[in-house]
């Protein structure tokens, strides 16, 4: 599986990222992954190669640039709840730093680097994220309504901005909630939300998940949940991205 580390110009400096592809020649549907507040890291690049290995070009941009090349804060190979009582301190003043204005403006910029791979095909791309990236992905998806086909966030604050805030929607979207992050009553005004905006839409909790439930290299990992991540992840690409310039080919 071929992958690059590249540096993408922002209009705050270079951010750096990493990004799979398939083999051989050809060009593919772009998929902008947002990692979770831990960064890239070994399990973040694993995800974007099997995500590639189904026929997509995957960058994954390192959004806390501005701070250092990631790893931005040191991690441990894995990360237990130990772990945490140190780690999430450093992670919390890197969100709070990272306004919604600077999201947006490093959108511009990824999503102009991602299309503009001479890897990637013409057409629209998806987004996906997850934790913190999830809410990224989903700010990326409502500003750019032309450009983004399928929204997908995983465990991921999505409702942060205000239900209001999804009604520029134009993307087909899954969202998959860890049982511990929202409460049913609270999943109902979300996909109301969502009806209103008039997407297409999967939206729905994991049963016994915790916030975090994807990462292997943490002890929130779930590995049905994770296989379930993929089960709705893949048919979502495949009906929204083109391939081969045909709308809608299934991911193999």
């Amino acid at each position: 599986m071929p992958t690059k580390t590249l540096q993408i110009p922002t209009a705050d400096g270079q951010a750096d990222a990493f990004a799979a592809f398939p083999e051989g020649e050809g060009r593919h549907p772009g998929v902008l992954m947002y990692a979770d507040g831990f960064g890239i890291r070994p399990v973040l690049r694993d995800m974007a190669r099997e995500l590639a290995e189904h026929g997509y070009y995957v960058l994954v941009p390192n959004f806390f640039y501005r701070h250092g090349p990631a790893p931005v804060i040191e991690l441990p190979e894995y990360i237990g709840e130990e772990d945490r009582v140190a780690i999430v301190p450093q992670l919390m003043r890197l969100i709070e730093a990272h306004t919604a204005e600077r999201v947006l403006r490093d959108a511009d910029a990824f999503l102009d680097f991602l299309t503009a791979q001479p890897e990637v095909g013409p057409g629209p791309v998806a987004v996906t994220g997850y934790c913190i990236g999830g809410l990224l992905a989903t700010r990326t998806a409502v500003v750019h309504p032309g450009r983004v086909a399928a929204l997908a966030a995983f465990h991921a604050p999505v409702g942060a901005d205000g239900p209001g805030s999804l009604a520029k929607l134009a993307a087909e979207v899954h969202f998959g909630h860890a049982e511990s992050d929202l409460t049913p009553e609270a999943l109902g005004e979300l996909n109301q939300a969502l009806d209103a905006a008039g997407v297409g839409y999967t939206s729905e909790i994991y049963p016994g998940t915790v916030h975090g439930f994807t990462m292997s290299d943490t002890d929130a990992f779930d590995a049905a949940a994770l296989r379930r991540h993929w089960e709705r992840l893949l048919p979502l690409l495949g009906r929204t991205l083109e391939r081969g310039g045909e709308p809608g080919h299934p991911a193999r």
